[in-house]
């Protein structure tokens, strides 16, 4: 390890963030992101740290975690793509499943179809749902594939046949009779479960997004060769840049599961079972939950409008992060959020042209950021234009610039709070048993404020939070998370089934990880069920545990989540399976304060007395510190109220608890 430095990459929308480990040391960097093209920011933070060497030596990884696949998908720009499905079903994507995102509008705007009716393409091949064929595959529907292609001229291909998760074949000739040159997904491999249109959806998205995945990639790759590169994964794991580059639908939430496989590392690091995390970064804040020290995961996510059933952490995203923008409605509401001002202009604060008012722009008037120690001293920040921005809300609201600003940081909160509520308790979790962790450059100045809205006493600033997701790509494990569909009742019988396709998923995975130099010896294997009560559409996933102690489990965790328990039989639905390799070993050294104390203070709106300051680098270990407290570091700063006490712990965590 010592002869290999790894750096850890997290693109954001405002800033890009940088954590090299040296075989020694942590090393952080940030700069401001590209969203055109991202890989030039990442061109320029590895420039700027004298990477160089080292890259061209080959003594350099690099983790990566994308933000490509999920801004082409919520901007709607993917690439011509032909659906091709079973004869019947060719508007399967446009029909969905018919769920009403507004009950009470009476008259909804219409959605626009995924995939156009012209690019959708019918085979006259069925098999049936025990997998037996009934209609088999000719070459006239080959040659019509063929002539569909050279007409619509599709950039890529999605083949989602019925029931083709129990037997591939008809979807494996369609892919080796199409011409080269196209991205092919067939749901056989993207999502082998039941459910046809959250699969059509899953490999749809693979395709439609793919290529744009695969050019970026390829790109990143060629320009830090010889350097190994690998992504992160929306489940927490990662994967070889080449394996990623087929894969674009388990990129979707990329970036911010980097920052939940930090938050499960700091939990094994801490020993603290329990956590409820927020990330507030500069575009959105992303919040999750682990419980049990492990990441929640879910096949329920979504992005933009669709459902995506394949394997992510369970995350709740809002737009109210550090550069969402503060507005009026036409009655004259204040409202803040989706909208973000980005890394280009950015908060009006950045100097940078930005004049919209933002909860940065807030922040900074109410003294809250210190303009001289932004970024640690780098990115000086322009309080006059903070006031010019808040002053176009605050003269027609009638409130002074400071009373305007309390508000945009308490509509901002109130955002949160909704989304820690439904992260926790919605999902039958108390809050007040849990440690909340907040990380992101913005996250610290909310966190007692949250923390005290939810009941809960216990919290925790890591070490280096503004950059937490980027140090997640170093502790994230190698990892393949495998499914399928085995729809039958959950009795004796299941556990021999249950075996025989854990078996044959291991196989796979194992095949996959070993081309990594991933020693299957060492590999843990994590698996699990999806099961729900007969006649039910929805499932609960849980620990494989043998039949009866995962059927008395399913019965508890279906009362936990939904206050009853039913007299019903048990059904199987999906067998999972997590393969995940050893995390890389971190010999971190003890923390050492780097700076020298200094007594400081400064009156912050809302406060009555001057507000010390410190520098978190002046902390000496299990120093006490207590609220009210400004307390400043190189990529965030942390707001400590009133009541609340804290020290730092040997790695430089700080733990904080209220009275």
């Amino acid at each position: 390890m010592r002869d290999m430095m790894v750096l850890g990459i997290d693109t954001g929308g405002t800033f890009t963030d940088f954590v090299l480990f040296d075989g020694e040391r942590l090393h952080i960097h940030k700069v401001l992101s590209t969203p055109e093209a991202p890989d030039e920011a990442i061109a320029t933070g590895m420039a700027e740290l004298g990477l160089e060497a080292p890259l061209r030596q080959g003594k350099l990884l690099l983790v990566h975690g994308s933000t490509v696949a999920t801004n082409a998908a919520l901007e709607g720009k993917g690439v011509p793509t032909l659906f091709v499905t079973n004869r019947g079903f060719r508007d399967l994507l446009t029909i969905g499943r018919q769920i009403r995102r507004e009950l009470y509008e009476l008259m909804p705007a219409p959605l626009p179809p995924p995939v156009p009716a012209e690019l959708c393409f019918e085979v006259d091949t069925r098999r049936d749902h025990l997998g037996r064929l009934i209609t088999p595959l000719t070459d006239a529907d080959l040659t019509r594939l063929r002539h569909a292609i050279a007409t619509l001229a599709p950039q890529a291909v999605a083949i989602c046949l019925l029931y083709s998760f129990m037997d591939e074949s008809e979807e494996q000739v369609l892919a080796a009779a199409l011409p080269p040159g196209l991205f092919v997904s067939c749901s056989s491999q993207v999502l082998p479960e039941y459910r046809e249109y959250e699969r059509g959806i899953a490999t749809w998205l693979n395709s439609w997004l793919g290529p744009l995945v695969s050019d970026y990639l390829g790109r990143l790759s060629a320009r830090t060769a010889p350097a190994p590169l690998t992504i992160m994964q929306s489940s927490g794991g990662t994967v070889a840049a080449e394996q990623a580059r087929q894969r674009a639908v388990n990129l979707l939430l990329s970036g911010p599961a980097g920052g939940m496989a930090a938050a499960r590392h700091l939990a094994d690091t801490l020993g603290e079972r329990q956590l409820i995390t927020f990330d507030m970064g500069g575009t959105s804040t992303d919040v999750g939950l682990l419980s049990g020290g492990e990441l929640t995961l879910t096949n329920e996510g979504r992005i933009g409008p669709y459902p995506v059933a394949v394997p992510m952490v369970d995350l709740h995203t809002i737009g109210a992060g550090g550069g969402s923008i503060a507005f009026l409605d036409d009655g004259g509401g204040l409202w803040v959020g989706p909208r973000s001002a980005g890394a280009l202009p950015g908060p009006a604060c950045y100097g940078r042209g930005g004049r919209e008012p933002t909860v940065t722009d807030a922040n900074l008037l109410l003294g809250r950021l210190r303009p001289e120690r932004f970024l640690g001293g780098a990115m000086p920040l322009d309080v006059a234009a903070a006031q010019r921005a808040i002053a176009t809300l605050a003269d027609p609201l009638g409130l002074s610039l400071e009373e305007t600003a309390a508000g945009i940081i308490e509509i901002a909160n109130e955002q949160m709070i909704r989304a820690l509520r439904l992260i926790s308790v919605e999902r039958g979790h108390d809050p007040r048993q849990f440690r909340l962790c907040c990380f992101g450059g913005a996250g610290g100045l909310h966190l007692c404020r949250l923390a005290e809205a939810l009941g809960i006493r216990r919290a925790l600033v890591p070490l280096d939070g503004g950059v937490f997701s980027a140090f997640g790509m170093l502790v994230a494990p190698q990892a393949r998370q495998l499914s399928r569909s085995c729809i039958q009742p959950f009795d004796d019988a299941s556990g021999t089934a249950i075996d025989a396709l854990l078996a044959r998923l291991d196989a796979s995975g194992v095949a996959d990880l070993r081309a990594q130099r991933v020693d299957p010896a060492t590999l843990q294997r994590l698996a699990s069920v999806d099961l729900r009560y007969r006649g039910q559409s929805f499932t609960l996933n849980l620990p494989w545990q043998g039949v009866d102690a995962t059927g008395s489990a399913f019965h508890a965790l279906h009362e936990q989540r939904y206050g009853h328990r039913l007299e019903m039989p048990i059904e199987l639905v999906n067998v999972r399976l997590l393969l995940r390799a050893p995390a890389r070993p971190w010999p971190l050294p003890p923390w050492q304060p780097t700076a020298t104390p200094s007594a400081q203070s400064a009156p912050l709106a809302g406060f009555a007395q001057p507000v010390p300051i410190r520098q978190r680098e002046s902390l000496r270990v299990h120093e006490a510190i207590e609220g009210p407290l400004l307390l400043t570091e190189r990529t965030s700063t942390t707001l400590l109220l009133a009541g609340w006490r804290g020290e730092l712990d040997l790695q430089g965590h700080l733990l904080l608890n209220r009275e």
